[in-house]
């Protein structure tokens, strides 16, 4: 299967990244820093490190996901390799979903490292591990779907936008997707019928990020219903996937003649 190689290649490249290594560095750094600020710091130290740990993960896995995954393709159409690679057997929906999982990979290796900083700095402080200390692993993974829906935003305008405006589209999406419920809520509150269909459409359409928001619920040790996380987990699957097929069925419309 060509997908496996390319994915393979894709992640070899983001592990040669100096940007890649740059914030996972300063990630890193930012989590050990936390140890120096709980000998300082009154009241659970804990919660400090499960916030700051897991914010980090999200906010510089954000960066990754969009710096890189916007040059996922327009990299190989600057480098001209796109020609080689298309001329061999390699289907173009082989190429977006081997570029894809390539940087999923990337991202997934990037949180396991960083979790196990996580817990070695709990366990370092406590000596012992709790069952509520569960809730950071499936965070985590919350996180990662979380990661994977930026990559498929950031993937699917790269087939057919420059790298500037497929970044400025991604930063866009994703904050407006952390702010969905109150755009619900003031189309709800408005007397005007097109604001509300407008801000009912915006809400449904647009991906929903407050879905994946449990780094507070975590620090303080707070369980996600299950019901929930698998919701959550289901929608960034299944929204990921809708938007990867999108970028899959724009890139076999492109002509590179």
């Amino acid at each position: 299967m060509i997908v496996i190689p390319i994915a393979k290649n894709t992640f070899k490249e983001c592990v040669r990244d100096k940007v890649l290594y740059n914030l996972v560095i300063f990630g890193v750094l930012i989590i050990a820093s936390s140890l120096v600020l709980s000998s300082i710091t009154i009241g659970e130290v804990k919660q400090i490190i499960v916030n700051l740990g897991l914010s980090t993960l999200s906010v510089f896995g954000t960066l990754i996901a969009i710096f890189i995954g916007i040059q996922l393709v327009f990299k190989e159409i600057d480098k001209k390799t796109i020609y080689s690679l298309l001329a061999k057997p390699v289907a173009r929906h082989e190429f977006i979903l081997g570029k894809y999982f390539g940087l999923t990979l990337t991202l997934l290796v990037n949180i396991l490292v960083m979790l196990l900083g996580i817990y070695i700095s709990i366990f370092y402080l406590r000596h012992s591990f709790q069952l509520a200390d569960l809730q950071i692993l499936l965070a985590a993974m919350l996180i990662l779907i979380e990661l994977m829906l930026v990559i498929a935003i950031a993937l699917f305008f790269s087939t057919f936008s420059t790298p500037v405006f497929s970044a400025l589209f991604a930063f866009c999406l994703y904050v407006i997707g952390h702010f969905s419920s109150d755009i619900r809520q003031y189309g709800l509150s408005s007397d005007s019928f097109a604001i509300k269909i407008l801000s009912g459409c915006l809400y449904y359409l647009l991906p929903n990020f407050q879905n994946f928001e449990i780094i507070s619920q975590t620090a303080h040790g707070q369980f996600l219903a299950t019901r929930l996380y698998l919701l959550s987990v289901l929608y960034g699957l299944v929204y990921s996937a809708g938007l990867v097929l999108l970028a899959i069925l724009v890139f076999q419309r492109r002509n590179f003649k």
